[in-house]
């Protein structure tokens, strides 16, 4: 099983350093999508070598680690299909739309309920029948999908196992999208008294955060002696943008491949073009 999870590990890896670098959330879920679908695949090829001989591993592959790849694919999908049928209007109108999507997920949990407690309670009585291939049973609520799937890489109840998942992600998604436009309907009470002209960081997050980092690294502020906390403060509250845990994305910056100060070679490139472009005129 040891190198099954370190394939995840390879995968939250990619999916990761997408979200880093790709702002657009259907460009992001597209290409996370792609790339779940691959890490499935090579999964599937995968346990055509591997006869999982002991019942327990079949339990374990079927119960724990497919489901963990599925969950990905179900929740990048979920996410390009939210954004896509998302309407036109203002907050109320998209504040209604996300609130429907939340109401589904609990509507999938209200119709899985006695599943979700086995599955919550680390329940296995009947794991022998939810998680061998060959094994349905009717009786044991199937989802339709199943009778779609390849026999040999699926059981009755991993996809159910895999939505569990996906679905907890789709959660921290729209109530995140949620509390988003809560910020923006303030904000928008705060413009009407403010002065217009305020300056907005069109950039990406992770390109404010390479910027800020350089600047406290160069000691900029304060003849050097402003922390990293205080910039990032002074950052998010002129730029009205939450950095996040910047120290996180730092870190993947760190251990980018290629291109570790992607923005910064970027601003060299530009200012040294406008100069030339200058000097022609």
């Amino acid at each position: 099983m040891e190198e099954y999870l370190l394939k995840y590990e390879e995968l939250e890896d990619k999916l990761r350093m997408i979200d880093l670098e790709e702002d657009s959330i259907l460009k992001k879920s597209e290409q996370s999508f792609q790339i779940a679908l691959q890490a499935i695949n090579q999964l599937r090829d995968d346990l055509k070598g591997d006869r999982l001989r002991l019942q327990s591993d079949e339990i374990s592959f079927f119960k724990e680690i497919k489901p963990k790849f599925v969950s990905k694919l179900i929740y990048h999908l979920s996410v390009f299909n939210i954004e896509t049928n998302k309407p036109n209007g203002g907050i109320k109108v998209k504040r209604k739309y996300y609130q429907n999507e939340l109401d589904k997920l609990k509507r999938y949990f209200d119709n899985n309920l006695e599943f979700y407690r086995y599955y919550r309670t680390h329940s296995n009585y009947l794991d022998h029948k939810y998680f061998v291939r060959g094994k349905q049973d009717i009786r044991l609520t199937l989802d339709s999908f199943f009778f779609e799937t390849d026999p040999n890489f699926s059981t009755s109840h991993d996809f159910k196992v895999s939505n569990i998942l996906a679905n907890d992600l789709l959660n921290v998604y729209l109530e995140d999208e949620l509390n988003k436009l809560s910020l923006t309907d303030l904000n928008n009470e705060k413009t009407q008294v403010e002065p217009k002209g305020k300056l907005t960081w069109t950039e990406s997050k992770v390109s404010l955060i390479e910027l800020m980092y350089a600047l406290q690294a160069r000691g900029v502020f304060n003849n050097g002696t402003a922390d990293l906390k205080e910039v990032a403060a002074f950052f998010e509250d002129t730029f009205g943008i939450e950095l996040g845990q910047y120290h996180r994305t730092f870190l993947e910056i760190r251990i980018r491949k290629t291109g570790r100060t992607k923005f910064l070679d970027s601003l060299q490139e530009s200012i040294i073009r406008r100069m030339d472009e200058a000097d022609e005129k």
